[in-house]
């Protein structure tokens, strides 16, 4: 492969905090380390053993201007929301939820023997999308693509294309790539990303070189421009998650699960939720 390695820019700890009614989980983005990395909003880990830490969910709430990923682990998360969809979505699955005008929707996990594990995403609209409509695409684990590109590698392709294979979320304005890659030690992961995309790491297992930095999980790395990724698993290999997609370079303006262009869109959404017209039939 040719081209500028990406560097690793910035490397973030995840800060523990509760979410939803009591949700303790690990918040890499969306904080006051790294509030964004346009077009990404927020990033989330949430697990334990103990379900006192996840049991009371996401109880029903609102979103606008963005869209939700969530990706399972381990466990379920039981989905609601105000378009009438209902599912669940278990280990290995996805949810990719696009709030556009507007959603009103409930997130409540369960575990399997206790243990629930997960990530959430959250990604920009662009201005011209933000008004769209709401859709729910729910992508089952074996509709996942598994590829094994050397012995040593294994990558599950959620969103974008690796080689000839494209993964199973497709026609989202930013053009994401969303990958989770698992490498064993001493082994090679290299991969082209698009020049001018953003993209980050999430190291949740193990850990290894990444770029010519050495980390190990649980960290959020930013990485700087360039077009290519070079990851090198460490003794007892490594498993991360590799996120890129297109900036929208548009002012983000954000309240809560609201997030618009300007201040004025907020306050108008709030009229909206506070007069019942927020959703319309």
């Amino acid at each position: 492969m040719t081209g500028e390695l990406r560097k690793v820019s910035e490397i973030i700890e995840p800060q523990w905090v509760r979410e939803g009614a009591g949700v303790k989980l690990r918040r890499s983005m969306g904080s006051a380390a790294l509030d964004h990395l346009d077009p990404f909003l927020l990033f989330d880990h949430f697990g334990s053993h103990n379900p006192e830490d996840y049991m009371r969910g996401f109880p029903m709430h609102p979103h606008r201007g963005i869209e939700t990923v969530t990706y399972m682990l381990a466990g379920l998360v039981r989905h609601k929301d105000s378009m009438g969809n209902t599912g669940e979505i278990t280990s290995g699955d996805v949810q990719w939820m696009t709030a556009g005008r507007a959603i009103l929707h409930e997130e409540m996990p369960e575990g399997f023997g206790g243990h629930m594990e997960g990530f959430q995403l959250w990604v920009n609209l662009p201005a011209h999308l933000k008004m769209m409509e709401p859709r729910y695409q729910e992508i089952k684990a074996e509709k996942i693509p598994w590829m094994n590109p050397t012995n040593g590698v294994t990558i599950r392709l959620i969103a974008g294309r690796y080689g000839d294979v494209t993964g199973p979320v497709t026609d989202i304005a930013a053009d994401p790539l969303y990958m989770d890659v698992t490498v064993y030690g001493g082994d090679k992961f290299e991969l082209d990303v698009p020049g001018g995309y953003n993209a980050f790491i999430y190291v949740f297992n193990g850990g290894g070189n990444f770029c010519g930095t050495e980390v190990e999980a649980t960290r959020l790395l930013v990485l700087g421009e360039g077009e290519r990724i070079e990851v090198i698993g460490g003794l007892l290999g490594v498993r991360f998650l590799l996120v890129a997609g297109k900036p929208f370079n548009e002012p983000i303006v954000r309240y809560g699960p609201i997030v618009m262009n300007t201040e004025e869109e907020i306050h108008q959404t709030l009229r909206e939720l506070r007069n019942g017209t927020f959703i319309r039939s």
